[in-house]
């Protein structure tokens, strides 16, 4: 399937960035110092901000609080992260102005990790700290297409969970989803599934960018 497209958005988490080890390492510690089942936060916190994750499952502390002090630890935590194979060759075929990322992570997070991994400055970063509503609002994704100076409906974004799928195309945009966190199943929203980023191929033509898939889901 090919889309045709004027800019990428990017989620960071599940699709540029493998952090899975670090976020269960933290989630755990946090599930065991209050006593939550970790499994009923491992089934919804991909793609959402980590307070929205506190509300539903610990909708009896100080969720504003408890984030902040869960998002500083993880932040500064980088021991097994790692990249998606293919991330560094697909940004190398972009202009650094068609690219940006939208994240449900902090401004910290994102800062620390993409010079950790040697990944480049995006020129657009959404995250958390911008927002006020997160996925699976539209508010990540509108605001990412504004500052890029492109319209919503012609950016393509690639998410890997359903909150993200659903924020992109409530905010108009085309979306392929990665299955690297959540079944096939669970992104049914999506325009398209890919196995994996490195199945993601972008070229440059005058009409803007092209991007094409193999192997779909």
């Amino acid at each position: 399937m090919d889309f045709h497209c004027q800019a990428i958005i990017f989620d960071v988490d599940g699709v540029l960035i493998d952090s899975d080890p670090v976020a269960e390492r933290h989630w755990r510690a946090w599930a065991n110092r209050h006593g939550i089942d970790y499994d009923a936060i491992a089934r919804i916190h991909h793609g959402r901000p980590t307070i929205e994750t506190i509300r539903q499952v610990a909708p009896h502390v100080d969720a504003a609080q408890e984030a902040h002090i869960k998002e500083t630890a993880e932040a500064d935590d980088t021991e097994g992260l790692t990249l998606y194979p293919g991330v560094k060759e697909l940004l190398a075929q972009l202009p650094r102005d068609r690219w940006g990322v939208a994240t449900s992570g902090t401004r910290r997070t994102v800062s620390l990790r993409f010079p950790h991994l040697s990944l480049p400055e995006p020129s657009v970063m959404v995250t958390a700290d911008d927002v006020q509503r997160g996925k699976p609002a539209p508010d990540p994704y509108l605001l990412a297409a504004e500052r890029m100076g492109v319209a919503p409906v012609d950016c393509l974004v690639i998410e890997d969970a359903p909150a993200g799928v659903a924020s992109a195309k409530a905010a108009g945009a085309k979306v392929i989803a990665v299955t690297t966190t959540n079944r096939a199943g669970e992104l049914g929203l999506a325009d398209a599934i890919a196995p994996a980023l490195a199945s993601i191929q972008i070229s440059i033509n005058p009409q803007g960018l092209l991007v094409q898939m193999s192997g779909a889901v």
